[in-house]
């Protein structure tokens, strides 16, 4: 069931899974952007002028949704952003004011990322797994059109360490048969999402923006948050022995916080998918599969 920061909606409809790639053919776009703008968008309506479809069938006002699929794809060319948030603002902007009997508009956009070959400009292959995402949801008021929500985040990390992890002194009873671990290879999953200070801090980093001379220098800078939070989590997994993977989680959001001042909150969630042990030969070398199912999950809220 979807979820709308605007409040309980007793109708909504729309279109998803669609996918979309923006080629810049020619391999130039401003330092630290992709040629391959590529996203998976979900969108979302809602509003009274919707509600004679569901009572008597009537769709007098309904949009298709294989035409949202279409405005989706076809206005991707008008986008000129390599941003994922401003690129849901660019599509929920656009099509309140193309459908003015839509009541409000909630669009969320997964990457799908490329990374170049070889240092190459015009070769690329898939990235990942990790993918950045952003949803931003906009509603029609007096005023005009107003943003509801502006989140962002990055789905799917997998982290693996190969020793500098524990996990002992938990409660032992009779329901417990883990041993304590003190050095274990750690393969953790890792979802982290966000919300910012203000909605414009949404959708350019401030710190970055305030040197960006031209268009193209501002559609780099929007990329910092996504990046500076990869890196982080990067920075912080590979940094510290961890007595438990609470405490990992704990580290990433108190790092993010403090290094981008522009997110007001983090909230991640953890999968433990430690590897089972087939046969180790001491601390230093081991054979391991996946782990099977059921695994532990772990979530941390931080706000400033």
């Amino acid at each position: 069931m979807e979820r709308f920061a605007s409040g309980w909606k007793r109708n909504y409809y729309g279109k998803g899974d669609v996918t979309v790639y923006r080629l810049h053919r020619g391999g130039a776009v401003p330092e630290g952007c992709c040629p391959v703008f590529g996203a998976n968008v979900i969108m979302l309506l809602y509003g009274d002028a919707f509600w004679p479809t569901y009572t008597t069938g009537d769709n007098t006002n309904l949009v298709a949704t294989d035409s949202m699929k279409n405005f989706i794809q076809r206005e991707t060319l008008n986008y000129t952003g390599f941003h994922l948030e401003s690129y849901c603002r660019f599509l929920c902007d656009k099509f309140l004011a193309t459908y003015p009997h839509t009541a409000g508009a909630q669009v969320s956009a997964s990457e799908i990322p490329y990374s170049g070959v070889a240092e190459s400009h015009m070769a690329f292959a898939p990235a990942g797994p990790d993918r950045a995402f952003a949803r931003v949801e906009m509603g029609r008021s007096a005023d005009g059109l107003n943003i509801v929500e502006a989140r962002s985040g990055i789905r799917g990390f997998r982290l693996l360490r190969l020793g500098g992890s524990a996990f002992h002194g938990f409660v032992r009873d009779q329901y417990t048969t883990l041993p304590d671990i003190k050095n274990r290879p750690l393969h953790m999953w890792l979802d982290v999402e966000w919300s910012y200070t203000s909605f414009e801090a949404a959708f350019q980093d401030a710190a970055a923006f305030q040197g960006a001379a031209s268009p193209q220098d501002r559609a780099a800078s929007q990329e910092a948050a996504a990046k500076s939070v990869r890196r982080i989590v990067h920075d912080v997994f590979a940094a510290f022995e961890s007595g438990s993977i609470q405490e990992v989680i704990y580290q990433i959001g108190c790092r993010v916080l403090e290094d981008i001042p522009t997110i007001s909150q983090i909230d991640l969630e953890a999968n433990n998918r430690t590897w089972d042990t087939i046969v180790e030969q001491g601390d230093l070398m081991g054979v391991y599969t996946d782990s099977r199912p059921p695994y532990g999950c772990l979530g941390l809220s931080l706000r400033r």
